[in-house]
């Protein structure tokens, strides 16, 4: 049979086309099983990146994290507030991103501590690039961020960067209350002041807990004020100040200077950081003849009636007492405190004898460190052993050192009609229409002793070495104090410590204040002087006007000074007096 010519063909075209479908469908099936290859081997990267090592990141890693913050910055650390008396935040806790690294992750470690640097140039690159090629797998690089310093670090895009929320510790006045308030580390531990010693209160993390302070701040930048004006004027080093209420012992307002900013506190030097009013120890000379002329008062009936003998200095074995200011006549014992005189005062101090003035001493708490709430306090300085001759310079000061609080709690002592008053930093917790906790009822000092060394402090205001303290209308009493500083050989005369206690209004006292001065420099205006009259007191003064104004106090009714039938200088009353 005779095949048909294209039959042939046909069957070669046929052939052809079967075998290229064969091809192409081969071809297809293994890019199809490419595909699926690829997909898998994408698939199980995925899933070793996002459930194994996932898992293993949760079970190590963040075990490692875990522990880093258990030991350095806990979860609960959102402490809690600090107010002044009145209610204006001192100190607060502000949620923040800090960074940190996960080095297995770290793309490129040179390039990112690099950029690092860039953005933290305090931190070397060496520090970011060793942190970096750390094998633990979770590093701190940077605390408390802020938004522009987070957005920055972002745009780095190394997957091994992350952030992590904590609270940083802001403080709204600065310095302003830097030596009370205190600071905290970089975990929200306290460190110092009463963020340290209330740390375990603070740090309980309750919703509507804060802790309440004592002080005004209104009336802590009047008197930073005037203290730091004080010390640029005479070129002083340094100085130190307070604000007490007499009665409960508040303490209103402290301040020490040099200070520093708890916001940037790794500025800070060791000279900013101490407390000169609490931990600070001071010979602080004449204000403490407030002590000795009260411990006189107080063991002699006859004590205002009395006259000691200061024309010549006195000479006791082979020490020599001298008068700043000699008077040369024989003076009363108003007088002898009016003036000032250390002749006068040594011969006081003898006539209430070493055990006597002792006593006394002790009993105001001249002995032992002050109990108070701030843990930075220093303990007081005296004569051991006590011999007769350290009666008589203690009795002026001399020889005797202590802190500004504790001399102004005891100051306050003495002039709130002789009550103890222990130095309080925190106002007690009390519901709404509680009565306050009440004053102490430990008498120190005879009520009628404290009549009248007010009196007599009044009397050095109006009469004495301290002029300048007066603010019309408001009966200011007090005392000022120049003392020499000790040094290596001996007391040198040209480094002094000018002091001033002033007390308002002296009918009925309710405040006391308190201003030092470390090493003023005579001026011009000063003709030269650097003593407490024209340095300390008149800062006092300028403190005690401002005072009134912001706390509105009327002007007191005018005292007349009188005397009793036994001689003794007395301040009269009147109605509506007290403030």
């Amino acid at each position: 049979m005779k095949r048909h010519p294209f039959s042939k063909l046909s069957f070669t075209i046929m052939g052809n086309r079967s075998s290229a479908l064969e091809k192409a469908r081969s071809r297809l099936v293994l890019l199809s099983a490419f595909f699926i290859i690829a997909y898998l081997i994408v698939a199980i990267r995925m899933f070793d990146l996002m459930i194994l090592q996932g898992m293993f990141w949760t079970d190590e890693a963040a075990q490692v994290e875990k522990q880093a913050i258990s030991t350095e910055a806990p979860k609960e650390n959102r402490r809690a507030d600090i107010v002044d008396r009145n209610g204006v935040l001192l100190a607060t806790s502000l949620k923040t991103a800090s960074l940190f690294a996960d080095p297995k992750l770290i793309v490129d470690a040179e390039e990112t501590a690099k950029e690092l640097n860039k953005l933290f140039p305090e931190e070397s690159y060496e520090s970011f690039l060793k942190k970096l090629q750390k094998k633990s797998r979770f590093v701190w690089l940077k605390r408390n961020l802020v938004p522009e310093e987070q957005g920055k670090i972002m745009l780095i895009g190394d997957p091994g960067l992350a952030f992590r929320e904590e609270y940083r510790r802001v403080y709204p006045q600065g310095e302003l209350t830097a030596h009370t308030i205190g600071y905290v580390s970089q975990d929200n531990k306290g460190l110092a002041g009463l963020e340290r010693a209330f740390n375990p209160l603070l740090s309980m993390n309750k919703n509507s807990h804060e802790l309440k302070t004592t002080l005004d701040i209104r009336l802590q930048h009047a008197l930073r004020q005037e203290l730091e004006n004080t010390i640029g004027k005479f070129s002083a080093k340094a100085g130190a100040g307070l604000i007490m209420d007499v009665n409960s012992g508040d303490v209103l307002a402290m301040v020490s200077l040099p200070d520093y900013d708890p916001n940037a506190k790794s500025k800070m030097s060791d000279d900013q950081a101490f407390n000169r009013a609490t931990l600070g120890v001071y010979e602080l000379g004449s204000v403490f003849k407030i002590f000795s002329t009260a411990a006189l008062v107080e063991t002699h009936d006859d004590a205002l009636t009395m006259t000691f003998d200061a024309r010549e200095p006195l000479k006791r074995g082979r020490h020599t007492i001298r008068d700043y200011h000699p008077e040369k006549r024989v003076l009363t014992v108003p007088e002898v405190f009016m003036v000032s005189s250390n002749i006068g005062t040594a011969l006081m101090g003898e006539e209430i004898g070493t055990e006597g003035l002792k006593n006394f001493y002790k009993k105001l708490g001249f002995f032992e460190k002050p109990k108070v709430a701030l843990p930075e306090v220093g303990s007081p300085l005296y004569p051991r052993p006590w011999r007769d001759i350290n009666t008589l310079t203690a009795s002026y000061g001399h020889g005797i050192a202590v802190s500004p609080l504790q001399l102004t709690s005891a100051v306050s002592t003495v002039v709130n009609g002789g009550l103890a008053v222990q130095p309080r930093f925190i106002l007690p917790d009390y519901e709404e229409g509680q009565s306050l906790p009440e004053i102490s009822s430990i008498r120190l000092v005879k009520e009628e002793t404290s009549q009248i060394m007010r009196s007599l402090l009044r009397l050095v205001v109006t009469d004495g070495t301290a002029k300048s303290a007066e603010v019309e209308g408001y009966e200011v009493g007090g005392k000022t104090g120049t003392a020499e500083k000790p040094g290596a050989h001996g007391y040198d005369r040209k480094r002094l410590i000018s002091s001033f206690i002033g007390v308002f209004p002296v009918s009925s006292p309710k405040y006391a204040v308190f201003v030092v001065v470390d090493e003023p420099k005579g001026t011009k205006e000063s003709y030269g002087y650097a003593t407490a009259g024209w340095t300390a007191a008149p800062a006092a003064g300028r403190v005690i006007k401002r005072m009134t104004s912001i706390l509105g106090l009327p002007p007191t009714q005018k005292k007349i000074a009188e005397e009793d039938t036994d001689g003794k200088v007395m301040v009269s009353h009147t109605e509506g007096d007290a403030l």
